[in-house]
């Protein structure tokens, strides 16, 4: 906010107060210098007040009840570009054009009702500018039993530079905003695009849920017929969370992608996809894991594999089996080659493979208590006899209902059944 200017006549210098009324006819270009002549005796009043007002950091502006200038001080000159002389006598008609004058009228009005007022309104310059202020009127009673406004103006011209700055400002911040929107709505459109796919082949039924715990993050599943005798399927977690995992993430999809097509086998495939992300994607604390199964002979046979991925369930009569990773977690250390050792299960009609990221075990209840992989075992074993979807279903419900607060990593379930 800039200085408060306070409006003093130097009645020392003035032995008259100017006698004047409100002039609604007169012109709007009347000039300054063109101030009534004739003045009536000072108020002794005011010459014992102008010493004090003088002195003060504010400016002061006294005026009658007809908006003419009684006394002002020299800062309010300098505000203007007047002379002493050019303010003397003058009335708001001679001032200010004429459109701004009912607006003046009616804040006299409320001077004259309330006893104050406070508006922001502007000063105008003897050039023809118009500063920025804010005007703060009282009524006062002269010791000379007449009523005065006192009214301190306050350029904010300083203010209102910076007010535009920050319109400015906020205006480019929006802007860039939406572009922003738009873009991680499309980045979660491709990301979605990623999640693995329910479908039936042969014998083989699969059910699948995907939820970023942003817009977009860095789970991934694939489900991949290779023709009537292959299916591939796995699910895959990058570290972290935004959208640097989802970049990542999307690069490391589209090797996979590229290994599925040659029928890589799970283990090869997971020191395939280790090797490349060390040699083209290498950064300081990132890595990702995978489980990864291939089912061959319409589904009675599987192979898998995992590296530092939570362990796959196998329910088989409503029993359940985990499968456990056979090597660390990939991408973080170069010579931390994964063991291409893989699981070989036949499987029987009504066995289903239970496939998952940590989003749905680090999660915490309100007394800050992990439903970890004994939870959603239980979650899994109880609704076991339920359909594919149902059974999806009942787990998510079952993580959700468990934890407290919103979701903190991205969700990745994929359910398989023999059928």
């Amino acid at each position: 906010m800039g200085p408060c200017i306070t409006l003093v006549i130097r009645l020392k210098r003035y032995d008259a107060v100017p006698k004047f009324a409100m002039n609604e006819n007169a012109p709007s270009n009347t000039p300054i210098a063109s101030a009534p002549a004739s003045y009536g005796p000072a108020p002794d009043w005011l010459r014992q007040m102008e010493s004090i007002l003088e002195t003060l950091n504010e400016g002061v502006l006294i005026i009658d009840l007809q908006l003419g200038v009684v006394f002002a001080n020299e800062a309010l000159i300098r505000l203007g570009g007047y002379t002493l002389e050019e303010m003397l006598g003058r009335t708001a008609d001679s001032v200010f054009p004429p459109e701004d004058l009912p607006y003046l009228m009616r804040q006299r009005e409320a001077s004259l009702r309330e006893g104050h007022h406070r508006h922001e309104f502007y000063f105008p310059r003897k050039g023809g500018e118009k500063v920025p202020a804010i005007f703060s009127g009282r009524i006062i009673h002269g010791p000379d039993g007449k009523e005065y406004v006192l009214l301190v103006v306050t350029d904010i011209s300083a203010q209102k530079r910076v007010e535009e700055q920050l319109r400015a400002s906020n205006a480019r911040l929006e802007k860039r905003q939406c572009e922003m929107e738009a873009e991680l709505a499309l980045a979660a459109r491709v990301q979605q695009s990623l999640a693995p796919r329910s479908l039936v082949w042969n014998d083989v039924a699969v059910e699948s849920y995907y939820s970023p715990a942003r817009s977009i993050g860095g789970d991934f599943g694939i489900v991949f017929p290779h023709s009537d005798d292959l299916l591939s399927l796995l699910v895959c977690d990058v570290s972290g969370h935004g959208i640097s995992s989802a970049l990542v993430a999307n690069r490391i999809y589209s090797e996979t992608v590229h290994e599925l097509e040659r029928k890589t086998e799970p283990g090869k495939l997971l020191r395939r996809l280790h090797n490349f992300v060390n040699s083209r994607i290498a950064a300081d604390g990132f890595y990702f894991t995978m489980a990864a199964g291939r089912f061959l002979q319409r589904g009675r046979r599987m192979t898998f594999a995992a590296a530092g991925h939570p362990p796959a369930m196998l329910v088989s009569d409503s029993s359940v089996r985990r499968l456990r990773s056979q090597s660390g977690i990939l991408g973080a250390l170069p010579d931390a080659v994964p063991s291409e050792a893989t699981y070989e299960i036949d499987l029987t009609s009504g066995d289903r493979l239970v496939l998952y990221t940590d989003g749905l075990t680090e999660v915490f209840n309100a007394r800050d208590e992990m439903l970890g992989v004994e939870g959603l075992e239980d979650l899994v074993r109880n609704s076991a006899k339920k359909s594919l979807s149902e059974m999806t279903q009942s787990i998510v419900d079952g993580v959700t209902a468990w934890r407290c607060g919103p979701l903190a990593d991205d969700l990745s379930l994929v359910i398989v059944e023999l059928r």
